[in-house]
């Protein structure tokens, strides 16, 4: 075992490839803040985290002033004893995203760190529980597409073997939205999973309205149809529908898994490594989902989470947004509309570092050693 030497933080900002519209917004650019952890036997393990467009020079702050000073001379290998104690010493600040999302960034280096250290990839560290996991798309989906569009994508994707489209809804008029689901359902058939997200936009009543129309359509799920931290109103719209309810890529703590789990207002566990404060607290909501018999399918990262679904056994898809092609050497493996996790050490993600360090925002890196 080796101490922690030096850490240091910095940040990219990446834009995306394709315009991404939902219900409430339009993601124009993705904050990356990264760590880079260097023991006393000169291992290195390297974590990010992500913010859409706000709030990533607030991360690089409270990493810098308050939570990377602590990590100098730690032993690496106490993960979840240094988690434990780093969100202890910001308790006036947590639980919320910005708290979370700064864990994630460490976390997800110390992990880095610990699979290198032991020459062991991330996915068969955390459990091993399958080489590949079956992907849905969200790329194509986004609510400003025209419906000829969605139908030419969900087509493509399903030619390709993928399970199922992820479709954004929240169109002013429900018919308008039951009409882009109808044109896509009547193109691929009733065998490929149509999910739809309205991205916390709906009041219950109006939930409740469209959910009646995603009964028609056989819809795999209705993803944050209300404002996720309201959790009974996600119980009682999930008593009176037969589409499952997903939830979780706004939530940033155990306990808030918990409360969804235990009322049954989640059929589906969106769990965000990010956004819940890394790879330590993940596995413990994706257990947590596993004892309730729910599966987890999270939100984003897939170059990060395809290792993470492919350690546990309750998590039968695996997202589509690519998100780092820009500063990796080489991309996720995919094929036939599986994703394959990496078994190189680490956590998997093929960093291209020149790529990393040409594209760091001036002003908002530094570097502390012992």
């Amino acid at each position: 075992m080796a101490r922690i030497a030096q850490v240091e933080i910095f940040m990219a900002n990446l834009t995306p490839k394709v315009k991404r519209t939902d219900a409430i917004q339009s993601f124009e650019s993705q904050e990356t803040p990264f760590v880079r952890i260097t023991d006393s036997e000169g291992a290195v393990g390297l974590g990010y985290t992500y913010t859409i467009g706000q709030g990533g020079p607030a991360i690089m702050s409270l990493l810098r002033e308050t939570l990377v000073p602590q990590l100098i001379g730690r032993e690496a290998e106490e993960i979840g004893r240094i988690w434990r104690d780093l969100l202890f010493s910001t308790h006036a600040t947590a639980v919320g995203a910005i708290t979370s999302l700064s864990l994630a960034a460490i976390d997800t280096a110390l992990w880095d760190l610990r699979c290198k250290r032991a020459g062991v990839p991330l996915w068969r560290m955390l459990g091993g529980a399958k080489p590949s996991v079956p992907m849905y798309t969200t790329e194509g989906g986004w609510l400003h597409i025209s419906t000829d569009d969605l139908v030419a994508d969900a087509v493509a994707a399903q030619a390709a073997g993928f399970s199922g489209s992820k479709i954004k809804i929240g169109r002013p008029h429900l018919d308008e939205d039951r009409q882009r689901l109808a044109a896509v359902r009547a193109a691929v058939g009733p065998n490929y999973e149509i999910m739809v997200d309205a991205n916390q936009y709906f009041s219950r009543a109006e939930a409740t309205r469209r959910a009646r129309v995603l009964e028609e359509f056989g819809i795999a799920w209705f993803e944050e149809p209300m404002p996720a931290d309201d959790v009974m109103e996600h119980a009682l719209l999930a008593a009176s529908t037969s589409v499952p309810i997903a939830v979780g890529e706004s939530m940033y703590s155990l306990s808030q898994f918990k409360d969804y789990l235990t009322t049954g207002g989640a059929s589906i566990v969106q769990v965000d490594v990010a956004r819940i404060g890394g790879i330590t607290p993940w596995m413990k909501v994706a257990h947590l989902a596993e004892a309730h018999n729910v599966p987890v399918c999270p939100h984003f990262l897939m170059e990060l989470h395809v290792s993470l679904v492919c350690a546990i056994p309750n998590a039968p898809w695996l997202e589509y947004i690519p998100q780092l092609d820009s500063l990796t050497a080489s991309p996720m493996a995919m094929k036939d509309g599986r994703a394959y996790p990496s078994d190189a050490p680490g956590l998997g993600i093929d960093w291209d570092l020149d790529r990393l360090d040409a594209a760091r925002v001036d002003g908002l890196s530094a570097r502390v050693t012992s």
